[in-house]
Parts: structure tokens; sequence; C-alpha cells
């Protein structure tokens, strides 16, 4: 199967990530699927779409559950099949992994994946709540850890072991901003100094206030199909042609190594055996920074630098636009935004822009292969994706 495209994507959408008062998740679904079918003329959602996969992570935001139903009846799809899938903040790859599988199995030909999360009626104190519920209950939650708190002992674990500095962490914000900036989707869309990000107050040392994902409402979706049926739908195809997934243990405490993540290691590489490729191909990645170590150490585990080399390789300018591998060029969920349920397809989303040249003032020149590696939790999940742009 290496290099063999799985499905096609042949359009895609993205609400505008941010505070999006006076609006329910299902409406930011509508928002981001309205793109999705405007850009594909040939596509007729109601007559071609046969199901719909969609993920969410925490009821509590709007006290809403059943989501396939729910916002299937808002795109006028029912009676046809939804499902909601759920995996924290991988929930979005997870649909993308069902839809996938639906098709690739000719079940259909035809389906609809995406995410949504809507974050920010709540108050901080209950989205660090519902939020935590994807850590440990018993040994973690209870103890009263917080995902701050739990990556800020992996940068802890990396800064003992590699030498690693919080200036170092904060090149990872300042880029990121810098590509924010650049977003007209993205959530904060303003650069930020070195200076700045190094002098916000802590959140959970060593992690400060910009080393931390936003609090965003937002959803995202693709629609895909067999690699046949691409051309009838658009003439710029975007393949997958590589997915990898794995676990580890969703505790910190019993895990072997804070400085890496077993899963996503595992996840990448299975993606890069099945699309035929290694990490020297990639010319463009979006990663999982719910953290700013997570995106260094997400360097080291998708094969871009060696071990303790990923904070070396964001302060060396590398992971812009020019450099070694640019990554994150939405803003990431730094700046981008982090509405957990639509992260997954948000990061796709930013990847096929990229592949088909759409990417405006943060394009990749001659972007033909790209990644996403978005985690669940403390990345007790991990999913890994390789898109292809169709010749």
């Amino acid at each position: 199967m290496s290099g063999k495209p799985l499905v096609a994507i042949v359009t895609a959408g993205l609400a505008k990530f941010g505070k999006r008062e006076g609006l329910y998740g299902r409406e930011l679904f509508q928002e981001a699927a309205k793109e999705a079918f405007d850009r594909c003329p040939n596509l007729d959602p109601k007559k071609d779409i046969e199901a719909t996969f969609v993920g969410m992570m925490a009821e509590g935001f709007e006290h809403q559950g059943h989501t396939g139903p729910t916002v299937n009846a808002w795109l006028g799809f029912a009676p046809k099949p939804a499902f909601r899938t759920e995996s924290a903040c991988a929930s979005s790859s997870a649909a993308l992994a069902f839809g996938m599988y639906a098709v690739m199995s000719g079940a259909y030909d035809v389906v609809l994946c995406g995410g949504i999360e809507k974050m920010t009626n709540r108050s901080t104190p209950e989205v660090t709540e519902f939020l935590a519920t994807a850590s440990d209950f018993p040994f973690e939650q209870w103890h009263g850890i917080t995902f701050p708190g739990l990556f800020a002992m992996m940068a802890t674990a990396y800064m003992h072991r590699y030498g690693a500095t919080e200036e170092h962490l904060a090149h990872v914000a300042v880029k990121n901003h810098y590509y924010g900036a650049r977003n007209p989707k993205a959530h904060m869309q303003i650069e930020v100094t070195l200076e700045k990000v190094l002098s916000s107050r802590y959140v959970a040392w060593p992690l400060k206030l910009f080393d931390c994902s936003l609090i965003t409402d937002g959803a995202s979706c693709v629609v895909i199909t067999r690699p046949e049926l691409a051309r009838k739908f658009t003439d710029t195809p975007v393949y997958i042609i590589g997915h990898g997934a794995a676990q580890d243990n969703i505790a910190l405490y019993d895990r072997d190594d804070l400085t890496t993540s077993r899963a996503a290691r595992e996840a990448a590489q299975k993606a890069y055996k099945m699309a035929g490729v290694e990490p020297k191909d990639i010319d463009v990645a979006e990663v999982h920074d719910c953290f700013t170590i997570a995106e260094i150490i997400a360097y080291e585990d998708l094969g871009f630098c060696g071990r303790g080399e990923g904070k070396d390789l964001v302060a060396e300018g590398q992971t812009y636009v020019g450099g070694k591998i640019p990554v994150n060029t939405s803003g990431g969920l730094k700046a981008k935004g982090h509405p957990v349920g639509a992260t997954g397809t948000g990061q796709i989303y930013d990847i096929y822009k990229q592949l088909i040249g759409e990417a405006g003032p943060r394009q990749v020149p001659g972007a033909e292969i790209g990644l996403t590696h978005n985690l669940g939790g403390s990345a007790a999940s991990a999913m890994v994706w390789i898109l292809k742009r169709g010749d």
C-alpha cells in the first residue's frame, strides 16, 4: 500500500476560530461546512454526502451531547446517518479516521468529517475541569493536576535532560504568533516578541501565559471520497497517503519517559511506512502545540531532528517558511486556537490549503507533501496524517 492514495479530500472548510459569542457549536459547524461546499460547486451536499462523522470532546461546554444528529439536522442531511467520535483533543482526527475507514470499506462513496467545540461560554475554571476529564481521574484529576501542570512536568523533564531553557520554549510562541497574525481565521492575530513571552505570568512553571494555547470556539470539516471519484468533484484533490494512530498510558506517572510521546512516535512510524516517505520528504507540517513544549517534542517524535535537538531547531529559525521544515504556518493551536474537538480536521484544513497553494502570505513554495500531528490529552492518544497534492 506504500504511497497509494487511501482517500481523496475534495474540499475543506473552517469556521473562524475565536470567541464566537451568540453562536452554538452547531452553527459553527454550519459555517465550516458552507465554506467547504461553496469551494466545491460540483458537489451536491444533500445528494452526494452519504454520512457525517463529527468529533467533539465534552458535552459540558454546551450541555449538549448526541452531536451527530444535532449537526446533521442543521445541515439538512437527516435522515442520513451521523456519528460522533471522541478522543479528547484528537476527536476530529478520529472522525476522519472512521470516515476514511467507511469509504475504504465501500460502505459509502462520499462522507463529511469534522469537529466542533464551543468553549468560551464557560469560565476558565469550568473549561479546565472539563478538559481535565481527558486525564486520569484517581491519580491526576483527584489531586488537582491540570493540563498546564501535566505539560509543565514534561517541560521540566525535557529541560533537565537536554538543557533547554524558557527562552527555547518562547521561540515557539514567537513563531506561531508570527503566522497567526497572518491568518484571517486565527483567534489571536497578533505578533509577540521574545521579551513579551518571557515576561508573561507563569501558569505552571516553566510554562507562562504565552506558552499555553487558547480557549477557543471553532469548527472544521473535510469532504472525502474514493480516489477514483475525486476528479468528479474537483480539479485540485489532495490525497491522504499515510495514517497512523497509537495510544499510551493515560497517566504520566505510568510512562517511562516524559520527554517524548510513545503514541506520537508509533503513529508517525506507521504513517511514514504507509505513505512510503521519510521525515525529510515532508514540505510542511501542522503539529499539536497545545503548549510550547509539545511542539518541541513533536519535532523529535516526527523525526525532523534528533532527540534533544528540537529546542535548537526552533531557536535557529528552521521551522519558519524557508527553513528546514516549516511547522504551524497556521499559527498552530498557540495562536490559531484550540477548540479541542475541531483541532484535528482544522490542521488538515491548513495542510489542504498549503497543498493547493491557497495559504496566502503563509504559503510554503512548491509544497507537495504535508503532515499533521494531533495529540489527545497528555499525548495518551496520537494520530498522524500524511497528505499529498494531486498531480
